[in-house]
């Protein structure tokens, strides 16, 4: 097998593309022939050495992938050679071949091919924990979606659709406005050129959108916060922007607001069943055509390089996917 290897966390740079012998899967475990993987924001942290998870050296990164089982470990009962599968490991994506636990696979419906697979997973398994578990998301209420043409942002604004919510859209750019819109936005901000606070006054009338998901951070937290609705609920997803923002807490006492945070690698650890439960919902939304990643690049593998260029250039809209063969 060939893969991607990490000896230190000094950034994609220094990754190298190394032959190594194919592994056997051992107990619970199961052997992937890799067919795509898709870049997620914490792939970039992880070779940084700047992810709250920090994996031993040597390792592959990729936390998200899809193909077919090569081989089965003991102890496996409920998945087959042959069988089609997304993955969400942590480590191991960015690869020919990746041995991992079987219960992090989910078998994928014939319809599902493999790169909307391979970025289905984690984007959607975040964004739908958040908006439907955590926030509780109602038919009528008002999502805003902060960097909304990005993997989870247009994710959210899918799922927040299907649910049956308003979505605001906010975005860096005309064009991804125009994306946004494309996807079923109800409303769009160009936070770049517009003010976010003004215009969600004037869009929602005063009121403030129910629900804030935020995969941004840095200074968009604050100003959408105090525009949040009495009740409200801001999800904290990530900080694309790179700044870990700070609240001001009488903020969250005035409007009787919660700050809720997002980890949905945890919650499916922690919460299989119900995290099981999510995804037999995304996938069926799936199949209705409700929901389906955007994957606006698609690379071989041999170009993980250029991929986290590209992301790392925030012009990506929806997902960087890279594949074999």
């Amino acid at each position: 097998m060939q893969a991607w290897t990490c000896t230190e966390t000094t950034g994609p740079e220094d990754l190298s593309w190394q032959d190594s012998p194919t592994p056997e899967p051992g107990k619970g475990e199961v052997r992937v022939a890799i067919k795509a993987a898709s870049l997620n924001f914490p792939d970039l942290l992880i070779v940084q050495g700047k992810y709250q998870i920090k994996p031993p050296l040597p390792f592959v990164p990729g936390a998200e992938f899809a193909g077919v089982i090569e081989a089965i470990g003991e102890g496996v009962k409920h998945l087959a050679v042959g069988t089609h599968v997304a993955g969400f490991a942590g480590t191991g994506g960015f690869g020919t071949h990746t041995v991992c636990s079987a219960f992090t696979l989910m078998p994928l419906p014939p319809v599902f091919n493999f790169e909307d697979a391979a970025a289905f997973l984690c984007t959607y398994g975040t964004t739908y924990h958040g908006l439907m578990d955590r926030a509780a998301l109602k038919a009528g209420e008002t999502v805003l979606v902060l960097g909304a043409a990005g993997g989870v942002g247009t994710a959210a604004i899918q799922i927040a659709k299907a649910a049956g919510a308003k979505v605001i859209a906010a975005a860096s750019t005309d064009e991804k406005c125009a994306l946004c819109q494309e996807l079923g936005a109800d409303a769009t901000i160009n936070y770049t050129t517009q003010n976010l606070r003004d215009e969600l006054k004037t869009i929602t009338e005063g009121k403030g959108p129910d629900v804030v998901y935020d995969p941004v951070g840095g200074e968009l937290t604050e100003q959408a916060f105090r525009s949040i609705a009495w009740r409200g609920r801001h999800l904290v997803i990530g900080f694309a922007n790179g700044v870990i923002p700070a609240l001001p807490l009488n903020l969250a006492l005035l409007k009787g607001a919660s700050v809720m945070g997002v980890f949905w690698g945890e919650f499916a650890k922690r919460e299989p069943q119900n995290n099981a439960a999510c995804l037999m919902q995304l996938a069926a939304w799936y199949m209705e055509g409700k929901i389906k990643p955007v994957v606006e690049h698609k690379l071989p593998m041999s170009q993980l390089k250029e991929a986290f260029a590209l992301m790392g250039s925030r012009q990506v809209r929806g997902k960087v996917v890279l594949v074999n063969g």
